[in-house]
């Protein structure tokens, strides 16, 4: 518990704030599929069509905000971020019509594209070399709390159905209060100290993170193959509970909400593990493991035993994420961190969003197994080009005299 504690007061309180944003995108990813299609009746493929809308968006505005926030002020990313995603969670719920909702999708990835990137690249400033992965590290598990409780909130539908509200009307009014509850975290958000990175730019050329692009373009490579893999499946896990068990989302959004729950707590554990293993190995270790049970995903025969399962993937795989993300800001230029953020968060996002369109027209065609081992073939190759370049990786806090290693050392 020591390395929280020197987390400095400052980059708590993002930590802190951070979390109803989190609650309300958690929210999203984990009902919308279900929403989309069960509730209000719309096919498979425009439900991933949707998803996969978000993530291009995302992916279109992430490096002009990364870069942007570093110029101008994150914080005014930050809270641009989650004005928008409040406004989107409400226009998601009670557009409907496509093109109302493709536009809705549109905004919730330009916010989270804002929200994210500075979110990251902030906290990577107030934190401090020191205290950067354990700051990273609690991020990880109150976001992931937040996700979890996301899930749990799913079932509330059946208690506003209890006032004789209709199914419809219940899960619109679920997501008019989530978007209410984001709302008014922004003046919260707007009292953080700001951070800007950047003086004397004249122009985008001298914006771009020229002296990190070569470890932000291998740490890309490596998560473009997972993202891909992961979006085939996970935004889409309510809708394939229900496909392969028949089971409505408020009894699958709370087995999601478990998983969040467990994945938070293990992200607690990430500085330990690094402590020992050194953050490349304990990164490369704990997502090899997830492998295993995402490849038991297909064959399990009820709801109990693929929701275990499931549970036991997403332990392991996100417990290497607030590592991951502690690696990827330390190794970058502290100047580029926004326009790093936002190039990784593209790099991400990108094959993310065309997972969800592939797993949802698997899906959608009765093919349940193929996302799993699809996602679990991408998954080893990410490890494998992961490890190739990052094994002789040094932070700037594992370094002599508190220098970072050259990028040049990284690989």
């Amino acid at each position: 518990m020591e390395r929280y504690r020197s987390i400095p007061p400052q980059a708590k309180r993002l930590i802190y704030l951070s979390f109803v944003p989190s609650f309300a995108i958690g929210f999203i990813y984990t009902d919308l599929s279900y929403f989309l299609t069960t509730v209000r009746g719309f096919s498979a493929s425009f439900m991933g069509a949707v998803i996969m809308i978000m993530g291009l968006t995302t992916v279109a505005v992430a490096i002009p905000a990364g870069i942007l926030a570093d110029r101008y002020g994150r914080k005014r990313f930050l809270v641009a971020g989650n004005l928008l995603a409040s406004f989107a969670l409400a226009a998601l719920a009670l557009m409907t019509s496509k093109a109302g909702l493709m536009a809705a999708a549109m905004i919730e990835g330009a916010s989270e594209a804002a929200f994210v990137t500075a979110n990251q690249s902030m906290l990577a400033e107030l934190a401090g070399d020191r205290s950067r992965t354990p700051a990273y590290a609690l991020t990880g598990f109150l976001s992931n709390v937040a996700w979890g409780l996301s899930g749990f909130a799913i079932p509330a539908v059946i208690l506003i159905e209890s006032f004789g509200m209709g199914g419809v009307k219940a899960h619109i009014l679920l997501y008019l209060l989530l978007a209410a509850l984001s709302l008014a975290c922004t003046p919260f958000l707007y009292f953080l100290p700001d951070t800007k990175a950047v003086h004397g730019a004249k122009g985008l050329p001298d914006l771009l993170p020229r002296k990190s692009l070569g470890v932000i373009l291998r740490y890309g490579l490596a998560a473009l193959l997972v993202a891909f893999g992961a979006g085939m499946f996970v935004p889409l896990m309510a809708q394939w509970f229900r496909y392969a068990f028949g089971v409505p989302d408020t009894l699958s959004g709370p087995v999601i909400g478990i998983s969040g729950f467990l994945i938070a707590a293990a992200t607690l554990s990430g500085p330990h593990l690094a402590g020992k293993l050194g953050l490349v190995k304990a990164i490369v270790a704990t997502e090899t493991l997830s492998i295993v049970f995402m490849l038991a995903m297909p064959s399990c025969p009820n709801f109990a035993l693929a929701g275990a399962v499931y549970i036991a993937r997403s332990f392991l795989m996100n417990m290497a994420h607030p590592l991951s993300t502690s690696l990827i800001m330390g190794l970058v230029d502290p100047a580029e961190r926004g326009a790093a953020s936002g190039l990784t968060a593209a790099m991400w996002r990108f094959p993310n969003s065309l997972g969800a369109g592939t797993g949802a027209g698997w899906m959608g065609a009765g093919h349940l197994a193929r996302p799993f081992y699809a996602a679990s073939a991408l998954y080893a190759a990410s490890i494998a080009v992961f490890w190739a370049f990052f094994r002789n990786a040094r932070l700037p806090e594992e370094a002599p005299a508190g220098k970072p290693a050259p990028i040049s050392e990284v690989g």
